[in-house]
C-alpha cells in the first residue's frame, strides 16, 4: 500500500482516528507491515510487549491462559495491544493467525515520538482514554449495582 492509503486505513482504526492526518503519517512511515501464514504465532501470553498491531487483512484468535479459556477474533482495522503502545507491559493473550494474515506493527517508541511532535494529538488522544474510562467506570458501577440487588 501506498502512503496515503497507509493513512487512511490508520484513520479507520478508532484509537488512532484521534490523532489527526500529520501525526497518523509519521506512524505510516515507520510502521511495519509483517505477513503471517495461517496457524503462525504473533505472540505469546506473558511475553514483554512492546508495541500495538493492526489486522490489516485477515484474521487472529486472541486466546486467554485462564481456565475458561476463552478465544476472540480480532478482524481488519482491530488494534491489537493498544496498551503496549504507552506502557511497559506483557502480553494477556496469545495470538494466532486464524488464516493468512497481514499485520502492521507500531513500536512503542515510535508511537510516543509521534505523540512528542504532536502535543495535539496526545492531548486528543489522552482524552479519549478518559472518556472509556469513565464509560467503563460508569458500566462497573451498574454491574455493582445488579449484584447487590441480587
Amino acid at each position: 500500500m501506498g502512503l496515503e492509503s497507509d493513512i487512511a486505513f490508520f484513520e479507520r482504526v478508532p484509537t488512532l482516528a484521534v490523532l489527526g492526518k500529520q501525526a497518523l503519517r509519521v506512524l505510516a512511515i515507520g510502521a511495519e507491515t509483517r505477513q503471517l501464514p495461517s496457524g503462525a504465532v504473533l505472540f505469546y501470553a506473558g511475553e514483554p510487549a512492546d508495541g500495538g498491531y493492526i489486522v490489516q487483512e485477515g484474521s487472529l484468535a486472541l486466546e486467554t491462559e485462564d481456565a475458561r479459556g476463552h478465544e476472540y477474533t480480532a478482524g481488519p482495522g482491530t488494534l491489537v495491544g493498544e496498551l503496549a503502545l504507552l506502557t511497559d507491559t506483557t502480553s494477556p493473550v496469545t495470538a494466532i493467525a486464524r488464516e493468512p494474515t497481514v499485520v502492521v506493527r507500531i513500536s512503542r517508541g515510535l508511537f510516543r515520538k509521534m505523540l512528542e511532535g504532536y502535543p495535539a494529538a496526545a492531548l486528543r488522544l489522552r482524552d479519549e482514554i478518559a472518556g472509556r474510562a469513565g464509560d467503563w467506570a460508569q458500566e462497573l458501577t451498574r454491574v455493582k449495582q445488579k449484584l447487590e440487588r441480587e
